[in-house]
């Protein structure tokens, strides 16, 4: 662990920190309104995400695996983190934090980052652009000032909600958000290098104090007055019943924090040319979502746009993380007053700005165009994100891509009966030979392609022994093109096995892979087949077969292909 940290400051000088410190003041300022917004849009007071920059911000930095991952609350994290509030309650979110800190502890000590990256793109883009939808819908009441709004874990009942107190819109609510979405938009084309929230925010605070005083919701009237300081350490309640209650949604806390760190992690690879490590990553935020509930902190996790602003900003190490930390720290110590003046209207155009980045929406039209499998398994788990739950949308989506993909490799299945052909200049055995006028009942030769795996192993097995009309003296099945073998394929290679020798014939295989042979050995099918039976080449087992066969009964079938195999044995062509 020590080796790998201080690997990350090779080189470094006052040059590397100086970028370091700026980089990490400008990811600071883009971090305090996000992260206020991001706490707010979870059910929970602003300053606890704040908290959560703060602290799972400088440890992501110091314990994860890429050099310029910036940890903090994120906006994937909403509609979970707020389905428990709704549901358990802000202390029970605490706890939850902490078991899923503890998983994915434990998920990169086992070095299980590697599986991350398995889970298929259209659920991960299909479950991103539906928390992106619950984001934008979850800010409609504050951008249109609505009064009396009680917010819901499910979709369709938040929007009955909205549609119920459409009558309550406040005007100069709409004023300040459109005040906030103007400025957020010039912004960045008259001052590129300033961010354009925290501008948007500051200018709609004080055009809604100045023309709109006491007819705007702000953070103040909300939620009161912001501490000035970090809380004191204080450990949630944990009790075996709070964590049997918890354990679900805290893996789901734990696979969407270990996803999305991931993915900014790959982000962050791809624009600076850098290799992170997957399980270490996984350790840092595991570490950071055990510590920060003890100082009231939510789940956090890698935030790929404050990454991507880091490493533009000219970071050089982990050190721009740690400064970004700090810098919310001092804002807190320094402006925390001055933050109940924030209209919530102000912060509403902030994350649906943030839902409208984070949606995917180029991939998630690209995909919908293939009008294949995929944009299937992006569509369900998209509508199943916003209208049931991720776990269900996640859970579903995964056996859907699961059940395409052996359908997929089933299509590769290629089980052919195969002769040598004598018009080939290399000599190949070739299944165009075979005919019904032009066979060997003698020897019976199958080229197999494609894994044998649970998907394709009962179509291997029939396609084998439904096409042996005869009782042929010797079978010969050619592997090499066979990638893999499951259980289930050796379930039914064995049933050729043993249906095989039932019927006196000899079996022997030609071309295995060494993978292949270890898993035959593995499954006792070595053992079953005869090590003897097994040749690296075609024309060894053809020149083994004809010594097994009685060449009496091929005479008077002069249309039959046995003569064609001696020939082909004899010239020694695999």
């Amino acid at each position: 662990m020590f080796k790998f940290w201080t690997g990350r400051f090779e080189g470094y000088s006052l040059n590397s920190f100086k970028k370091d410190l700026l980089s990490g003041i400008i990811v600071g300022i883009v971090a305090v309104p996000l992260a206020m917004s991001f706490a707010i849009a979870s059910g929970v007071k602003p300053e606890y995400g704040i908290y959560t920059a703060i602290i799972s911000g400088i440890l992501i930095s110091l314990l994860g695996g890429s050099k310029y991952q910036i940890g903090g609350p994120t906006g994937a994290f909403v509609p979970i983190l707020l389905g428990i509030v709704i549901s358990y309650g802000y202390e029970n979110l605490l706890l939850a934090g902490l078991m899923a800190g503890i998983m994915l502890l434990l998920m990169g000590i086992f070095k299980l980052g590697v599986l991350i990256k398995y889970i298929p793109r259209p659920v991960t883009i299909g479950f991103t652009a539906g928390i992106a939808v619950i984001i934008f819908t979850g800010q409609i009441a504050n951008f249109l000032g609505l009064q009396g709004i009680e917010q819901h874990e499910k979709f369709i009942d938040n929007m009955k909600e909205i549609g119920g107190h459409l009558n309550t819109v406040n005007v100069f609510s709409i004023l300040t958000a459109l005040t906030c979405f103007t400025v957020m938009i010039l912004t960045p084309k008259k001052l590129p290098k300033v961010p354009g929230a925290l501008v948007g925010i500051i200018v709609s605070a004080v055009v809604a104090a100045v023309f709109f005083a006491g007819d705007v919701a702000t953070i103040g009237s909300t939620y009161g007055a912001i501490p000035n300081k970090l809380p004191e350490f204080g450990v949630p309640d944990i009790t075996l019943e709070k964590i049997t209650m918890l354990i679900g949604p805290a893996f789901v806390i734990a696979m969407l924090g270990g996803i999305e760190s991931l993915l900014s992690a790959v982000v962050a690879d791809g624009m600076t040319n850098s290799k992170h490590n997957s399980n270490r990553e996984l350790i840092g935020q595991g570490i950071a979502n055990i510590i920060t509930p003890f100082f009231g902190g939510i789940p956090a996790t890698g935030a790929i746009a404050r990454t991507a602003t880091n490493i533009k900003s000219g970071a050089v190490s982990p050190l721009s993380g740690v400064v970004h930390g700090l810098f919310v720290l001092l804002t807190l110590i320094l402006f925390a007053p001055l933050a109940i003046h924030i209209p919530l209207a102000a912060l509403a155009p902030v994350l649906m700005m943030v839902a409208w980045n984070m949606s995917e929406r180029k991939h998630f039209v690209h995909i919908l165009k293939l009008k294949s499998g995929d944009s299937i398994v992006l569509v369900i788990t998209f509508l199943l994100t916003v209208f049931t739950s991720l776990t269900t949308a996640v859970e579903v989506g995964l056996i859907l891509a699961v059940i395409l993909f052996a359908k997929r490799m089933s299509e590769m299945l290629s089980v052919l009966k195969v002769l040598p052909d004598h018009d080939s200049n290399r000599g190949k055995v070739l299944p165009h030979v075979v005919k019904p006028t032009h066979d060997c009942p003698q020897v019976n030769i199958y080229t197999v392609e494609g894994p044998l795996f649970f998907g394709v192993a009962q179509t291997f097995e029939q396609c084998i022994l439904s096409s042996i009309h005869t009782k042929p003296a010797v079978l010969i099945l050619r592997l090499g093109k066979v990638p893999f073998i499951d259980t289930t394929g050796e379930e039914y290679l064995r049933n050729v096995i043993q249906d095989i020798k039932g019927k006196g014939c000899t079996l022997l295989v030609t071309g295995a892979k060494p993978t292949l042979k270890i898993a035959l050995k593995q499954y006792g099918l070595t053992d079953e087949i005869g090590e003897q039976n097994f040749y690296p080449h075609t024309g060894e087992a053809i020149n083994r077969a004809i010594s097994c066969v009685n060449q009496n009964a091929c005479i008077g079938c002069k249309h039959y292909a046995f003569k064609e195999c001696q020939e082909f044995a004899n010239s020694h062509i695999s």
